[in-house]
């Protein structure tokens, strides 16, 4: 066998042989070299089952190669520049996280990271098999106007402050550790102490289209919950913080309810919505900015609205949708934030826009 044979993948780093138990050990992936504006990133996967890395809305799978008759099955995948992507690997019917990835995003589910994308200091490594913390405030919230129960936690940060209703509440509890994170960037000084509110949602497609029923539940509903649980709050600046149809459902309530929102945190909204899109073949073609463009044309006093836009630069179809509703609310008189992540579409990729943005927008 010949050096260059004994050692395939020496250019990202690994010198020895694939398959041995020294190439194996204290192993840690992805790994990325430059490739001309881009990157050539490596992934490998210990086991004896032919699988694939399959990316969160960037890419279509990639199947893994097999390395001679090893354990060893690796892709080398070509990346653009800044990108953060969540992938798992799939092996048959089931899905798996790297076990060679320190950063995870819940059981089944790893963070990759090209060497150029922007660092996010505020959120821990977390590996597959972590616990995430949980807040101990635990609400049920029966909804008479959504219908049926959910669980609601809410966790004072510095002490408590502001409320900040976290739509998608909770892949911010069990994928990403949003009380991690704000208690980081508080205790940094980087924003001031706020009260965190998980928001789940039970059917996103109905409750974060443009319609009231939601912000009506929150505002007679659950808002009186979280005053009489005893956790320090205070409503008077509340931020909704909300990603793709949470970011829709999110400026939504600003326009429709801007007695109740009035500060917003929006990452990869889905402004291409329009009532009939959902159904369409393709959901972004549409008119451009969707339903609450159209709404936006008609100049609405949004004065007292400050929005933080952030849509991921890799999302090349959302970015039109996303550019005309943040231009149209600046015409509106709203103070708008706009921002682009080194991202797809993915909650990866929102982390560091969701810390940020909300400060922002306590002003």
């Amino acid at each position: 066998m010949s050096r260059a044979e004994a050692a395939p993948f020496a250019a990202f780093g690994l010198p020895g042989e694939p398959g041995t138990d020294t190439f194996w050990a204290g192993l840690t992936t992805p790994l990325s070299i430059p490739d001309g504006d881009g990157w050539t990133t490596l992934f490998l996967r210990h086991g004896s089952r032919a699988a694939s890395v399959a990316f969160e809305s960037w890419s279509e799978p990639v199947p893994l190669r097999r390395w001679g008759d090893t354990d060893c099955w690796y892709a080398e995948v070509r990346m653009p520049a800044r990108l953060r992507v969540t992938y798992r690997f799939l092996v048959g019917d089931s899905a798996y996280a790297d076990p060679c990835n320190p950063a995870g995003a819940g059981g089944d589910r790893s963070v990759a990271a090209t060497p150029d994308a922007p660092a996010q200091p505020h959120w821990p490594l977390v590996g597959a098999a972590d616990v995430l913390p949980l807040p101990r405030t635990r609400l049920r919230w029966t909804s008479e106007r959504l219908g049926g129960r959910r669980t609601v936690r809410v966790h004072p940060v510095g002490g408590g402050g502001p409320l900040v209703l976290l739509l998608d509440g909770d892949d911010w509890l069990y994928l990403h550790p949003a009380t991690v994170a704000f208690e980081s960037a508080v205790a940094s000084g980087e924003m001031p102490p706020v009260t965190l509110v998980f928001v789940p949602a039970k059917d996103r497609g109905a409750e974060f289209g443009c319609r009231p029923a939601l912000w009506e539940a929150v505002r007679d509903e659950l808002l009186p919950l979280v005053a009489g649980s005893g956790v320090p709050a205070d409503p008077g600046r509340t931020v909704v913080a909300g990603q793709s149809l949470g970011g829709l459902s999110a400026l939504y309530a600003a326009l429709e309810f801007p007695d109740l929102v009035s500060r917003v945190a929006c990452q990869s909204a889905s402004l291409w919505w329009t009532p009939d899109a959902a159904e369409s073949a393709d959901p972004l073609g549409g008119p451009v900015g969707g339903t609450l463009a159209a709404r936006l044309r008609a100049r609405p006093d949004l004065s007292g609205l400050r929005v933080a836009f952030d849509v991921g630069e890799h999302e090349t179809r959302m970015l039109p949708h996303c550019a005309l509703v943040e231009s149209l609310a600046e015409q509106a008189g709203a103070t708008v934030r706009v921002s682009r992540s080194a991202s797809g579409h993915d909650r990866a990729g929102w982390r560091h826009a969701l810390l940020r943005d909300v400060a922002w927008a306590l002003g």
